[in-house]
């Protein structure tokens, strides 16, 4: 064996690889320019993608995206090695600079806003451009040592730079191919997109490079370079369907300007502060005295529409309620887009918009990290200052921020929720999303693991069904309700303050399904039926019955504090109007109006029969309804609207 050994080094030695060594040295000396040149502007990718790698969507060293960034830098190099040496000087001048600004504007951008810079925000560059110098202070330590060292490799390349006498256009054509090809062939590593509505389609690597909606996600996927060339593509060449212009004339003919709603509870809540707490998993046949003693006894208390539904469309229920209730509109009936891929849509109308255009502070909170359903992309959009997520503070090592009671425990979370930090006491809208009824419903794993005493856990005659750890949890969220309105009592603000709790869907998560439907109509549509009320101190207790949804939160809310002046601009209706029949649109087209229940084909399934006639006019209804729905969002109608009256002014 050492024989071997022996011999084996003798033949490494033998080996001539210090004449190897030196050729590869001389090369590099040789082609040093083109050394400087890829380490001046990878150092820009790499340092902005490892200074940001919490968004934890692609690791900043995995294959792709150096795949991307490599394949732009050694196209430039092959441009630059046959173009004539005037022309390829100012080839990487402009490639360079163009890159180098943007690398300022993306980690500045990001310091301040959690998220990349998008061109599709120039549109709004005067507003901002008075404090553009104030920005340049939020240029880090680690930045400005990325500054020096490539401004060095930049001069070190121009010093550098090698000859060339005529542009070789064979050579050029022939990389420009391969780029080509390449550049086409990269996308495919990631996967096959989905077409299908699923809740997790947001975490599909191909779904993000093609719809290019999540700025973040797209950084850390394609690198400086792609990025900076596909957010030019996607923003001012690729085709949109927003050049229908079926569809803008029929949207035209039903969106007026005139402020034509008022009724009894017009301005009710004008002036008063906001908090809308979205109870994940909450059905109703939880909100009792037994289960949930403290929202239940809020219910007694409030405006309560009694024939609600949390209805689930497309996918990801939950955020396709924070969806609707944010924006007025469902996720698209008609085609295949979810809620969470329209953060590039105009949303002025929406919830958080219409109360910051009065001086409200508007802010969002909820247990999971920003980049989950892409909320933190999402958030901004809506109008929203900020979303807040306690995964994101980093400072949890057993997972305590799946229990709702911290969202308000939390002492950042909780001077955030009740806007303690404005001196000037300014009027806040807090939106909470809970998350504690969560699945899994096990002794085992989960929340109710969390919440069990340690005598229980180890017990091994104790071990509760699916229906007690559901009851379990949604307790831990009954918790957080008290501690919500406890603080509201001790900062002064009970009085002043209006809370709406509505469910992000029904506990469909449950594996038993049994549990249903010992509660529930279970048959049809119906079973989507769940909770939505609205608490104030000063108000008398009221049963709306009318049937309504998520869509008709908002309408009704703005209607509440004075800010409904464009009704036609939402799809649902003030519920609290007497105008309003009251009904619910499902996904897949049937309907109920609080007396039948009616199947898409319009055959009455549940309930009173009614008139042909009747049964007609209200299918008609229902699908302009959705058509309304899905040609907004498709069109991006109201950046259109925005224009039109930018350019009226």
């Amino acid at each position: 064996m050492k024989e071997k050994i022996k011999s084996l080094f003798n033949k490494i030695k033998k080996i001539p690889y210090q004449k190897n060594l030196k050729k590869i040295i001389n090369h590099l000396k040789n082609n040093r320019m083109y050394v400087y040149m890829f380490l001046s502007l990878y150092i820009l990718d790499i340092s902005t993608r490892i200074a940001t790698s919490s968004i934890g969507f692609v690791k900043p060293f995995s294959l792709i995206p150096n795949l991307f960034s490599f394949l732009w830098i050694f196209f430039l190099i092959f441009v630059i090695k046959n173009t004539k040496n005037i022309y390829g000087k100012l080839i990487y001048g402009l490639f360079y600079g163009f890159h180098f600004i943007m690398f300022l504007v993306h980690n500045i951008y990001y310091s301040i806003f959690k998220i990349f810079f998008d061109f599709s925000v120039l549109s709004a560059a005067s507003e901002g451009s008075s404090y553009f110098l104030d920005t340049l202070k939020n240029i880090t330590p680690w930045m400005y040592m990325v500054i020096i060292i490539s401004f060095a490799l930049m001069i070190l390349t121009y010093r550098n730079f090698i000859k060339n006498k005529k542009n070789n256009y064979k050579y050029l054509a022939i990389s420009s191919l391969i780029f080509i090809i390449i550049h086409t062939i990269i996308p495919y590593t990631l996967g096959s997109s989905t077409t299908k509505l699923e809740w997790n389609a947001w975490n599909n690597k191909r779904n993000v490079y093609n719809t290019f909606n999540d700025n973040n996600k797209s950084m850390e996927l394609t690198g400086l370079f792609e990025y900076n060339f596909r957010n030019i593509y996607v923003t001012y060449f690729k085709k949109e369907d927003n050049s229908n212009d079926d569809s803008l004339t029929y949207l035209e003919t039903i969106f007026t300007d005139e402020n034509t709603h008022l009724n009894e509870y017009t301005g009710l809540f004008e002036g008063k502060n906001l908090i809308l707490v979205q109870l994940e998993s909450i059905d109703n046949f939880l909100v009792n005295d037994e289960v949930m003693p403290i929202l239940s006894n809020l219910k007694r208390q409030s405006i309560n529409f009694s024939n609600h539904f949390s209805f689930v469309n497309g996918g990801g229920s939950t955020f396709n309620s924070e969806f609707m209730v944010n924006t007025g509109y469902a996720t698209p009936y008609s085609y295949n887009q979810n809620a969470y891929t329209f953060s590039k849509n105009n949303f002025d109308y929406s919830l958080p918009n219409l109360f910051k255009s009065v001086g409200y502070t508007v802010n969002a909170f909820h247990m999971n990290s920003s980049e989950y359903y892409s909320r933190g992309i999402n958030y901004k959009n809506f109008g929203y200052n900020s979303y807040n997520g306690l995964k994101d503070l980093g400072i949890y090592e057993n997972k305590e921020y799946y229990l709702d009671t911290e969202l308000l425990l939390n002492e950042e979370f909780n001077s955030k929720i009740f806007n303690m930090e404005n001196p000037l006491n300014q009027n806040f809208v807090s939106y909470i999303i809970t998350y504690s009824a969560h699945l899994p419903f096990s002794k085992t794993s989960g929340v109710c693991s969390m919440l069990l005493t340690e005598e229980e856990k180890n017990n091994p005659d104790y071990n509760p069904s699916e229906l007690d750890c559901l009851k379990i949890q949604a307790g831990e969220t009954d918790q957080m309700v008290g501690l919500l309105m406890d603080n509201l009592k001790e900062k002064g603000l009970y009085d002043n303050t209006v809370v709406v709790f509505f469910a992000d869907h029904y506990v469909y998560t449950v594996s038993d399904k049994s549990i249903l439907s010992s509660y529930k109509d279970t048959e049809t549509n119906l079973i989507n039926q769940t909770d939505f009320f609205i608490w104030s101190s000063d108000i008398k207790p009221t049963t709306i019955t009318k049937a309504t949804s998520q869509l008709n939160i908002l309408p009704t809310l703005l209607n509440l504090f004075n800010l409904y002046d464009h009704p036609s601009y939402y799809v649902g209706e003030d519920a609290l109007d007497d105008s309003y029949s009251g009904y619910v649109f499902f996904n897949d087209y049937t309907w109920y109006d609080g007396k039948r229940y009616v199947d898409a084909s319009g055959n009455v399934v549940k309930g009173l029969q009614a008139t042909d006639d009747y049964i007609n006019n209200m299918a008609i209804k229902i699908n302009e309804l959705i058509k309304k729905n899905d040609q907004v969002l498709k069109t991006n109608y109201f950046k259109i609207l925005k224009n039109k009256k930018t350019i009226n002014s």
